[in-house]
């Protein structure tokens, strides 16, 4: 055979061997496309935190509404209370008493519970200040519409000599912007959410020199009427009260003595 002729057939041997390489290219699969790993998030530390599983009327025993929740431990605060530090809280709080009402979802603080041996009202009583209950009935304490912790003034309705003209009243407010404690013996509004009530007795908060004027004023007064204050005047500061049924603020030489309805002045021995 020809050089020539062999040169020209392994040119086409070598040209359809190309070919068929390139065609076997073409139709085998893509190769897998390599996936990196996500990195992982950071795992969020957690910590049980004791929690109110419902709400608790102020008063109330916290009783079934107290569980343990996990929490993001950055966000646990030193008052809460952890199963770490007290695993067995859940079992010795459940007959705690709630000093304030307290709401599902909120962790519970001891803050914001009756120490042991504490009496209720007294322990609901800031510093310095003192609980005085005073009689009222409907017409004299807005209609049944004052709730436990309303702000009042009370004012003194007393007879007075008018000279020619008899016997009339002079009326006059003695306490201004006094928080109310409890109506009778109830210390909030009921869970059925009714919005009046009419009690028989209203427990006020009063500084010791304002539980004395109204002491005095109860013996003098025919009548003492709780008048019911906007919340918005509840940070206001209480204005002039009448100090003068009371020897204090100084004047410690003079005794008030209350007779028939009049005040008297008399010195007084040291």
């Amino acid at each position: 055979m020809p050089a020539s002729r062999l040169i020209i057939l392994g040119v086409a041997f070598a040209a359809a061997g190309g070919a068929g390489y390139v065609a076997k290219n073409m139709v085998a699969p893509p190769r897998p496309a390599v996936v990196e790993p996500a990195p992982k998030a950071p795992q969020i530390a957690l910590q049980d935190v004791l929690v109110l599983s419902g709400d608790v009327p102020m008063g109330s025993t916290l009783g079934s509404n107290i569980k343990w929740e996990s929490w993001p431990a950055d966000a646990v605060n030193a008052n809460f209370i952890t199963r770490t530090d007290e695993p067995e809280a859940a079992e010795k709080l459940k007959d705690s008493v709630a000093r304030v009402a307290m709401y599902a979802g909120e962790p519970l603080r001891r803050t914001k519970l009756i120490g042991e041996g504490q009496s209720f009202m007294s322990s609901i009583l800031p510093t310095g200040m003192r609980a005085v209950a005073t009689s009222i009935a409907a017409d004299t304490s807005a209609g049944g519409f004052i709730l436990p912790n309303d702000f009042v003034d009370v004012i003194m309705t007393r007879r007075a000599d008018t000279g020619g003209a008899g016997t009339g009243f002079v009326t006059e407010t003695i306490l201004r912007n006094i928080r109310v404690l409890a109506i009778d013996q109830t210390i909030q509004e009921d869970e059925e959410g009714k919005k009046t009530r009419v009690g028989q007795t209203a427990t006020l908060e009063l500084t010791p020199q304002q539980a004395e004027i109204i002491t005095v004023a109860q013996q003098m007064a025919d009548r003492l009427t709780l008048a019911l204050r906007p919340i918005v005047d509840a940070q206001e500061k209480a204005g002039d009260e009448a100090d003068y049924l009371v020897s204090g603020n100084g004047r410690r030489g003079t005794v008030r003595l209350i007779k028939s309805g009049e005040i008297s002045e008399v010195g007084a021995r040291k």
